[in-house]
């Protein structure tokens, strides 16, 4: 009877794909140019993990509730983007128009303004389709994509969370004694909507994007405290989606072949686990591990000032980086590919 093969973690995953690229490389010149941008923001106190909360539409309070918020914010946190030919979804909120990520926090938002218990496990485990439509509703004619596997999700989670963790994911939390590498475990082995996995030259590798970062949302919005403190925290890598990799490209971290880049543009749709996919997320692991590199060596000149670094920061801080300098960004092409994992 053979053996079933371990699935190497994102950092082991990122390292072994980076190394066997064809179309994706690592260009060193710009991991140094980018780790002196992040420096130079962070030694300002430009940013910091106290960004988090500064966000209009995140919790502010360090709750139970909130758990159970940023719990369910991160199992519905995937596949917002809209062909360019149509109407973005868009959510009406407080008198703003959301779309994307921010879309998803303003749904949740509104619809506990409106008492639906959007965020209780006894709730969404047998929710129905035509209740979710109601709390997904788009101020477009968009409608959210991939809803049915957005309900899957939540009735899965809802059903785990009532049957092994007494209804909150707090309990998950409380169970793993302060370790995130404990905690990335169990989610990834009870929650099968978290395993992130592919097959990399018939190895299994992980990339764990939404795992990852419903650890990292606790770790960052606790401050490191209470249900947020972690004594391994920096086991975690970047979180591996299609907007991290395109910043990466813009800023000549990562390089893609004239082949992909010419596929890219053509806006063909890539599919789940094929290997430019891999290639394009394991190489964004692995760039962002040696930009966290470069900056521990700058960190640890004496005259450096201490701060808080790893890669949830560095991933936090491309992505707002992104969004901020969106008009000159979105000329590099994003990977599209319609997944539930990102």
């Amino acid at each position: 009877m053979m053996e079933k093969q371990a699935v190497l973690l994102p950092r082991d995953s990122g390292r072994l794909i980076a190394t066997k690229s064809k179309d994706v490389k690592v260009c060193p010149h710009g991991v140094k140019q980018v780790a002196k941008r992040i420096w130079n923001s962070l030694s300002q106190n430009e940013y910091s993990i106290k960004m988090w909360k500064q966000h209009e539409l995140h919790p502010k309070t360090m709750t139970k509730e909130t758990i159970d918020w940023i719990f369910v914010l991160d199992t519905l946190n995937f596949s917002f983007w809209t062909s360019s030919d149509i109407e973005p979804y868009l959510v009406h909120y407080k008198g703003k128009e959301h779309r994307g990520y921010w879309a998803l926090c303003a749904v949740i938002n509104r619809a506990l303004d409106e008492g639906i218990p959007i965020t209780s496990p006894s709730y969404y485990a047998s929710m129905t389709l035509e209740q979710l439509q109601y709390v997904f509703r788009s101020y477009t004619s968009t409608p959210i994509p991939l809803l049915e596997q957005r309900l899957k999700h939540l009735h899965e989670a809802g059903k785990v969370l009532q049957e092994k963790f007494r209804g909150s994911f707090v309990n998950c939390i409380i169970q793993c004694n302060g370790s995130a590498s404990e905690l990335l475990k169990l989610i990834t082995e009870n929650f099968s909507s978290y395993r992130d996995t592919a097959t990399y030259q018939n190895q299994t590798v992980s990339f764990y994007k939404r795992a990852q970062i419903l650890i990292a949302d606790i770790w960052a919005c606790f401050e490191g405290q209470s249900y947020g403190s972690f004594t391994d925290i920096n086991t975690l890598t970047m979180f591996a989606d299609y907007r991290v990799p395109q910043v990466l490209n813009y800023l000549k971290a990562i390089t893609y072949s004239d082949k992909l880049m010419e596929l890219l543009r053509s806006g063909r749709e890539l599919t789940q686990g094929e290997r430019l996919e891999v290639e394009i997320r394991g190489c964004s692991i692995w760039t962002v591990e040696l930009i966290r590199k470069e900056l521990e060596e700058l960190t640890a000149q004496d005259s450096a000032p201490k701060m808080l670094l790893n890669s949830i920061i560095i991933d936090f801080y491309l992505w707002d980086f992104a969004t901020e300098n969106w008009d000159d960004i979105q000329d590099i092409p994003i990977h599209r590919i319609r997944t539930q994992f990102y």
